[in-house]
């Protein structure tokens, strides 16, 4: 069974937030407003965390770092959660029920990368944003928590693509949306456990890194340490 992971190159990404906003299209997350944004309930599936470095010109440095659902191998998450709402997948993903979800937010307190988001207020779309709904990603509505699935919905269609073909699953036909759209090409997708993928041998370098990786959670994420 592939254990699908991401790779994230800090040398390469420039913070210009194609990934974040690739994310809200395809997984069909509501667009933040100015209101929300004060409220502390803006919603992102992916979101680039800003680090400032320094205290005084020229002396400051600046650093993004894009941050996912980690959808660990050993995820504290599922099981805070009392109705089983969220769970590990055989394939290793994190993965989110939005109907059996009480909103508790047990999972919220647990997670130490505070990755997930409640949807605190029923989504309002425009109608030029009502347009562009992904058809193979579920709405949810108000009260539920929400995270990133690594586009799992894109795993199901390269599937059934393959199987249609008759042959085997590799390593192009499944990528994520902020892996699609980075401009760097800084994010890397695929089975950590083939040693054949990109992933694979750049989650073993002497550059890959896992963000508070001493909590034992065991991040499928993985970045890439930037140069000096």
């Amino acid at each position: 069974m592939p254990r699908w992971g991401m790779v994230i190159d800090l040398d390469k990404c420039t913070g210009c937030g194609a990934c974040v906003a690739a994310c809200k299209t395809e997984n069909n997350v509501p667009v933040s407003t100015p209101q929300l944004s004060r409220e502390s309930r803006s919603m992102f599936w992916m979101e680039l965390v800003k680090f400032v470095e320094g205290e005084e010109y020229p002396n400051i440095r600046i650093r993004y770092v894009p941050r996912p659902c980690f959808h660990c191998d050993n995820p504290p998450c599922t099981r805070v959660c009392p109705v089983r709402a969220t769970y590990l997948s055989d394939e290793g993903f994190v993965a989110q029920i939005y109907a059996r979800c009480i909103g508790c937010r047990y999972c919220m307190a647990a997670c130490p990368y505070t990755v997930k988001v409640f949807n605190w207020y029923e989504p309002v779309w425009s109608d030029e944003r009502r347009q562009c709904i992904n058809p193979d990603v579920s709405m949810r509505h108000k009260g539920v928590v929400e995270k990133c699935t690594f586009c799992y919905h894109r795993l199901q269609v390269a599937k059934d693509k393959v199987r249609a073909e008759h042959r085997v699953l590799k390593e192009d036909d499944y990528q994520v949306a902020c892996q699609n759209a980075c401009p760097a090409a800084a994010i890397y997708f695929g089975d950590l456990d083939d040693s054949s993928t990109t992933v694979h041998k750049l989650s073993h370098g002497p550059r890959a890194r896992r963000l508070m990786d001493d909590l034992g959670t065991e991040p499928k994420v993985f970045y890439l340490s930037q140069g000096e």
